[in-house]
């Protein structure tokens, strides 16, 4: 009955949209390790262990009832490309509809088979940490403000 209980709160939660206190999310800080990517994640929301990440060190999580994931990882970048060279060299899909570059990070987004893909990786020494959030597109709204405080917290 946990689970049950962790899909009935998450789906409150992010039914009651923006007037929901940040609190009752239950955010806490993933670190990846010293001196690397770090980021606030709701385990209201992603509650489940996903495994480690596919690309780069760190974690994924889920949502309970697998409608959502998140990973937070830090990806090897020695030789020091810049935000828009590494992105470019990841070979990201076509029809990308958010895209901002900086010389600090870059942030890229757009929807694919009906979920929102939300990509952030910020400069490090050595590395680009990153966050990447997938989430059902018909509850974008609900998502944003979720998703910008992963991506502000994203270290």
């Amino acid at each position: 009955m946990r689970g049950c209980a962790r899909i009935v709160a998450a789906a409150v939660l992010l039914g009651a949209g923006p007037a929901v206190a940040q609190s009752a999310l239950n955010w806490q800080r993933y670190d990846v390790g010293a001196n690397s990517a770090a980021a606030d994640v709701p385990r209201a929301v992603f509650s489940e262990d996903a495994g480690p990440a596919q690309d780069g060190t760190g974690r994924r999580f889920a949502s309970a009832d697998g409608r959502a994931d998140l990973t937070v990882q830090s990806i090897d970048n020695a030789r020091g490309l810049s935000p828009a060279a590494f992105l470019a060299e990841r070979n990201p899909p076509p029809g990308i509809i958010y895209r901002r570059v900086t010389p600090r990070f870059f942030a890229v987004s757009s929807i694919r088979d009906g979920r929102v893909w939300y990509n952030r990786c910020n400069r490090a020494s050595g590395a680009m940490n990153c966050v990447l959030i997938n989430y059902p597109a018909a509850e974008k709204r609900k998502w944003d403000a979720i998703v910008t405080r992963i991506s502000r917290s994203l270290r």
